[in-house]
């Protein structure tokens, strides 16, 4: 029985994967069973910022696996305070809990939320305002906190006190705003939806509402966050100033980890009890966050930026492309009259691969991506919507 079908037997069926078997990767490509390479646009969904294989990383990951792989919560570790007082240094943030994943950042920010204004106003403060095509997760909580209503199926019921809003909306946010309202929670560029960056208006709207009334302010920046969009954080760039801040993806460089961020207004808001975790906080994970973060400098960010531009340069060129969408490396692709999946697919066959979101290409590619590599994708994936064009579906 080959690899594929393996997994079809023996791994719930949850995901509709590509026929690709991948075996390795260095850099910014992969390998694949048959030793075949594909320069990847993809970073493991915005995972390995760095590539396959940093150097880096992996001499961190192995140092600390020869010394403690894990210890749990009740002692200190000192790769998690190390990561803490990084991410803390870099943001502004005044403390961190360490999480597993995007959901468990997003979750621990709801509660965290939800805490603060039933400590300062009772219960009937609790309402949290998420925007129209979110995603936050896909545990219950999370799924009810996103806001498109094809994840609002055959899990009944789901977590009430969630209002959502048409994003780009002032009038719909203000219409929502009311003395139930907790907090507005928002991703300032929506990755799962195509790649939907919030207007500069609509942003600083919301800030202004939140300050007013004393609401609290979340970015999930779990796919926008670590150096994706040319700076620490995606929301640093709108001027805003959170109170919680949901990180993960490229945080741990490979290795599942994600953080909440807590700043002046919450950094007391858990006391002992009120929240907790066993694998967060791991000292393999936060070895490697350790040797992300270091990296996260000015000349990164503005490489991050000129690369994005240059990327979308291109894309705006290609035939069957309506509009491209881009903050730094984060970059969705809208298409006229293709199936994305479709154009994925054949990409794959020739040698690259891309993400889709909803009927949109994406692209994340690792951040070491350089102008030669960018323009080889690039000359493929032209080649292969051309081909559509004259075919008319690909």
């Amino acid at each position: 029985m080959n690899l594929q079908k393996q997994d079809a037997r023996f791994i719930a069926h949850t995901y509709h994967r590509y026929p690709l078997v991948l075996v390795k990767g260095k850099g910014c490509y992969v390998q694949d069973e048959q030793k075949r390479s594909y320069l990847d646009f993809t970073s493991g969904i915005g995972v390995n910022l760095f590539g396959y294989h940093d150097d880096d990383w992996m001499q961190a990951i192995q140092a600390q696996l020869a010394q403690l792989s894990h210890s749990s919560n009740l002692y200190v570790n000192e790769p998690a305070v190390k990561a803490a007082e990084l991410l803390c240094q870099k943001s502004g943030a005044q403390r961190v809990f360490f999480t597993n994943s995007g959901a468990e950042s997003n979750e621990g920010a709801i509660k965290a939320a939800r805490k603060y204004a039933h400590d300062r106003y009772g219960s009937e403060r609790s309402e949290i305002i998420t925007l129209c095509d979110s995603f936050h997760g896909r545990t219950i909580t999370t799924l009810s906190a996103t806001a498109q209503t094809v994840f609002h199926q055959h899990y009944m019921p789901f977590t009430p006190g969630f209002v959502h809003v048409k994003a780009n909306d002032p009038k719909d946010l203000l219409e929502h705003v009311n003395s139930h309202t907790a907090a507005i929670m928002i991703e300032v560029v929506q990755g799962e939806s195509g790649v939907r960056p919030l207007t500069q208006e609509f942003a600083s709207l919301i800030q202004q509402v939140c300050e007013q009334r004393d609401i609290l302010l979340i970015v999930d920046e779990v796919q926008s966050g670590i150096a994706r969009c040319g700076s620490l954080f995606a929301y640093e760039q709108y001027g805003l100033r959170p109170d919680l801040v949901s990180c993960a993806k490229a945080l741990g460089g490979g290795l599942p980890l994600g953080a909440v961020l807590f700043f002046d207004k919450t950094k007391d808001v858990f006391q002992y009890g009120d929240h907790g975790t066993t694998f967060g906080g791991n000292p393999l994970a936060c070895v490697g966050a350790c040797s992300i973060l270091r990296r996260c400098q000015s000349d990164l960010y503005a490489s991050v930026k000129e690369k994005g531009a240059y990327l979308k340069a291109w894309l705006t060129q290609m035939p069957h492309v309506k509009s491209v969408t881009q903050m730094g490396l984060m970059i969705g692709v809208e298409l006229d009259h293709l199936d994305a999946r479709a154009v994925v697919e054949e990409c794959i066959g020739r040698g690259i691969l891309l993400l889709t979101a909803k009927q949109r290409l994406r692209l994340l590619p690792p951040l070491i991506i350089t102008r030669e590599e960018i323009a080889y994708g690039m000359h493929i994936l032209h080649d292969v919507l051309a081909q559509a064009s004259s075919k008319s579906t690909v």
